[in-house]
């Protein structure tokens, strides 16, 4: 098949790069040239078929559940095995056709929370530039709340390694936060620089990747020290942030195993070892939180859920699934506005709780295991 003339581009450009030193007199160019290389790069994601408004291009999977997990890894990680380990296999198999790669989905449930994972097929090196089913696998990823970054004991540096790089170049940064960059763009007075922090970078780099990005007049604020390359993923539309947790699978194989890594979830898929570590550091990363809803009605004796044999009944057996950080306003979005119409004030019950019945605000952040009561 005949290269694909972005793609060219994109090779020319980075090949002169590779032979470009990188020095202060250089800097200013190198950053044009990575602005140029990533939208390039958000152009060859763009379905042809798909304007610019359809949102994410590609994500032909549907979302379920609360969450969704995605395990990249190699062909032969044992992959599925694990899928079939975390969803009991009792989910229902089915192959999605997308495009020509099928997603595997299966359902885990944990703690009153479903869970989408999906296992695409491997994630091959030079995915980047298409090869492989690299594109496809990719625009999986991106729908992702968090990644698990399988390996094969024994080969896991390396496997890890290739797929970090995989990952990197196509715009997907594991375990980082949005670079602290806030654009406020103008009609006119050119671009204006306000750097809270000492910034290594000349300002002229900062205002010619602005450009080149299509902020021509505006202020940018910049609440970090960035590098060149923070400085691109502020201004490029195509990057994803998601959480990711590093598993070595097969732990088995080896007679003597020690677990030589402070943040990473060793596992036998096919012996169950480490699986239940490995689904509380998935629910802990995702930062999610149950809420019971009390029925209004029956809730004035306050008594706490499990406290007495008088338990109060509550509206819903199984919680509200909520993210840290979130408030009882968001519950009450969540919930409906058939709910929401008239409450003026919530009650919480047990976590949280200076006293059973405590009347809150709407901005209270929920806390795991919380009742609560709209009023």
């Amino acid at each position: 098949t005949p290269m694909d003339p972005i793609q060219k581009q994109i090779d020319s450009i980075e090949q002169e790069m590779s032979k470009t030193p990188y020095h202060k007199g250089t800097e200013g160019w190198f950053g044009l040239m990575r602005a140029k290389v990533s939208k390039l790069k958000a152009q060859l994601e763009r379905p042809p078929s798909q304007g610019a408004s359809s949102g994410k291009g590609g994500f032909a999977v549907k979302k379920f559940g609360d969450a969704t997990v995605v395990l990249v890894g190699f062909p032969s990680v044992g992959k599925s095995t694990l899928l079939n380990a975390l969803t009991n296999a009792k989910s229902p198999v089915a192959e999605y056709a997308f495009t020509t790669v099928s997603v595997i989905p299966g359902m885990m449930d944990f703690r009153d929370a479903q869970l989408q994972i999906l296992d695409v097929p491997g994630l091959i090196e030079g995915a980047a530039s298409g090869k492989g089913k690299g594109r496809e696998v990719l625009s999986v990823v991106r729908g992702a709340d968090i990644l698990l970054i399988i390996a094969e004991s024994g080969k896991e540096e390396d496997q890890w390694t290739k797929m970090v790089d995989e990952l990197y170049i196509n715009g997907v940064r594991i375990n980082e936060d949005r670079p602290k960059v806030l654009v406020k763009k103008a009609v006119r007075g050119g671009v204006k620089i306000n750097a809270l922090t000492k910034q290594s970078l000349e300002k002229q780099t900062i205002i010619g990747v602005a450009k080149e990005f299509g902020v021509i007049n505006g202020e940018i604020t910049i609440r970090e020290k960035l590098s060149l390359d923070r400085l691109v993923d502020a201004f490029a539309e195509n990057r994803v942030y998601v959480p990711a947790l590093f598993v070595m699978n097969k732990i088995d194989k080896h007679e003597e195993f020690e677990n030589e890594y402070d943040d990473v979830l060793a596992i036998s898929a096919e012996n169950g070892l480490g699986l239940r570590e490995l689904r509380e550091k998935i629910w802990e990363t995702l930062g999610l939180i149950r809420v019971y809803l009390r029925d209004p009605k029956k809730s004035s004796s306050g008594h706490p859920r499990g406290g007495s044999s008088k338990t109060e009944p509550m509206i819903m057996a199984k919680p509200a699934i909520m993210r840290r950080g979130d408030t009882l306003q968001d519950l009450l979005d969540l919930l409906g506005p058939d709910v929401a119409i008239g409450k003026t004030e919530a009650k919480i019950w047990g976590v949280g709780a200076r006293f059973e019945g405590q009347t809150v605000s709407f901005g209270l952040k929920v806390q795991d295991g919380m009742e609560v009561t709209f009023v």
